[in-house]
C-alpha cells in the first residue's frame, strides 16, 4: 500500500469524525439553550450522512492532503437560530464556543488512547499497530488544528460569533456586516495568496505556532498516560 493511500486512510476517517463531533456540538448546546432547531431537523447525530459537504468535508481535505497544503475543510452547518436561544447573545457565543471546546476535548481523548496504546506496546509500532498510531496522531493533530483554525475571528468561523457577542451592540451590528466577505478572504488568503506569494505562509506563522504548542503539551499527556 503506498504511502499516500495509508495517510488519506488514517486522515479522513479522523477528519470526518472531527468535524462531525464538532458541528453537532454547536447543535446539543443550542438545544441546552433554548433551541431545538437542530433536533428538529435530525442533525443531532454523529452519522456523517447527515453532516457531509462532499465538497468541504471530502474533497478540499483530500486534495489539500495530496498536495501538501494545510488541510482544512467542513461540513454542512448545523442549523442554529439565534432568536429562539433564551439568552440570544449569550447563547450564541456558547453555541460558537461549543465547537472549538469539542475538538480540544477529543484531542485531549486521543492522546489518551495514544498514550495507553503507546503503554500496551513491547517494541516500535509496526504493520497494523503503526497505522493505529498513525490514525491517533492525525486525530490528535487534525483536532487541535481544528479548533484554533474556527477561533480565527474571520467570518463565518466560530471565532466571529465570539467576537460579535462580546462587542458592543453598535460594534456588533458593524463587524456583522462584513460576514458575506468571510468565504471569499479565507479563500484569498489561504489559497490564493500562498499560490502566488509562497513565501507568505500564512497558516505556518499564525496558525501553525499555537497549534505546534497545543500538540506537544497533548503529546506530553499521552507519555503521560503510557509511563515513559
Amino acid at each position: 500500500m503506498s504511502d499516500t493511500l495509508l495517510q488519506a486512510l488514517a486522515l479522513i476517517p479522523a477528519l470526518v469524525f472531527a468535524i462531525v463531533f464538532h458541528e453537532v456540538s454547536h447543535g446539543w448546546t443550542a438545544l441546552v439553550l433554548g433551541d431545538p432547531t437542530a433536533k428538529e431537523q435530525r442533525r443531532l447525530t454523529l452519522n456523517p450522512l447527515r453532516h457531509v459537504d462532499p465538497m468541504g468535508t471530502l474533497l478540499v481535505p483530500g486534495l489539500l492532503a495530496l498536495s501538501g497544503a494545510p488541510v482544512f475543510g467542513w461540513a454542512k452547518p448545523v442549523p442554529v437560530r439565534q432568536s429562539r436561544l433564551s439568552n440570544p447573545r449569550f447563547g450564541m457565543i456558547a453555541v460558537a464556543a461549543a465547537g472549538p471546546l469539542s475538538n480540544l476535548f477529543l484531542a485531549a481523548v486521543g492522546a489518551v488512547l495514544l498514550g495507553l496504546f503507546f503503554h500496551t506496546l513491547s517494541q516500535p509500532p509496526v504493520g497494523a499497530s503503526l497505522y493505529i498510531v498513525m490514525v491517533l496522531q492525525y486525530f490528535l493533530l487534525i483536532n487541535i488544528f481544528l479548533a484554533l483554525f474556527n477561533l480565527l475571528p474571520i467570518p463565518p468561523f466560530d471565532g466571529s460569533h465570539i467576537v460579535e457577542g462580546l462587542l458592543p451592540r453598535k460594534a456588533a451590528q458593524v463587524y456583522a456586516k462584513l460576514r458575506p466577505f468571510g468565504f471569499p478572504l479565507v479563500f484569498i488568503l489561504l489559497l490564493v495568496v500562498p499560490y502566488f506569494f509562497p513565501n507568505a505562509r500564512i497558516v505556518e506563522n499564525v496558525v501553525m505556532p499555537p497549534v505546534a504548542w497545543l500538540q506537544e503539551h497533548y503529546m506530553g499527556l499521552a507519555l503521560w498516560v503510557a509511563g515513559a
